[in-house]
């Protein structure tokens, strides 16, 4: 079986005789840019319906990472809050297998709801800044700036203006700074 790109050749387009505009143009090699399937494909990753919902996807399966390491990492002292209507009893006195059962069930309560807040997050985010860009016809770092913007204090709205402007504030400067590093040129070794 062949596979375009991998050494050895392979695919359409692959070895000497492969034909008039074999590997031309900007597409992997094996790949015809005017086949319907590959230009459909490139248009839904170019919408902003796909760059949203691929963004929440993503910030949710990295939440859901970072919940499950963060939950593990609550469990330092030997004290734990205990459930609702149960007396407080240290965790450290209850048999292992219900350690465990406690331990897990948070774990999984955690990560759950921190993958929902990356999830909205990055899909408000990513939204925000493909309708910018379509808008400003421009693909720059204001956008970033201005999505952050808005992200900020659309996140920060229930704590009153003054919570919405330095949500603003914070999230604009995050972007610009992140947008910043991801737009310098790359040094090669």
């Amino acid at each position: 079986m062949n596979f375009p790109g991998l050494p050895g050749g392979g695919g359409a387009g692959a070895g000497a005789g492969a034909g008039a505009g074999a590997g031309a143009g900007t597409t992997a090699p094996g790949f015809d840019p005017n086949d319907p399937n590959v230009k459909w494909l490139q248009k839904a990753m170019e919408s902003c319906f796909a760059k949203t919902v691929m963004s929440g996807g993503a910030g949710f399966a990295l939440g859901g990472v970072f919940g499950i390491f963060m939950a593990s990492m609550a469990y330092d002292t030997p004290f734990h809050t205990a459930a609702p209507g149960q007396p407080a009893t240290p965790i450290s006195s209850l048999p292992m297998r219900q350690q465990l059962k406690i331990g897990f069930k948070d774990m999984g309560a955690r990560s759950i709801s921190t993958a929902k807040n990356f999830g909205k997050v990055g899909a408000m985010f990513s939204g925000i800044e493909c309708g910018i860009e379509g808008l400003r016809a421009k693909n720059d770092l204001a956008n970033g700036v201005m999505a952050g913007c808005l992200t900020g204090g659309i996140l920060a709205r229930g704590g009153g203006p003054q919570a919405a402007a330095i949500g603003c504030a914070g999230f604009a400067a995050f972007s610009a700074a992140i947008d910043a590093w991801m737009r310098m040129p790359k040094e090669d070794e």
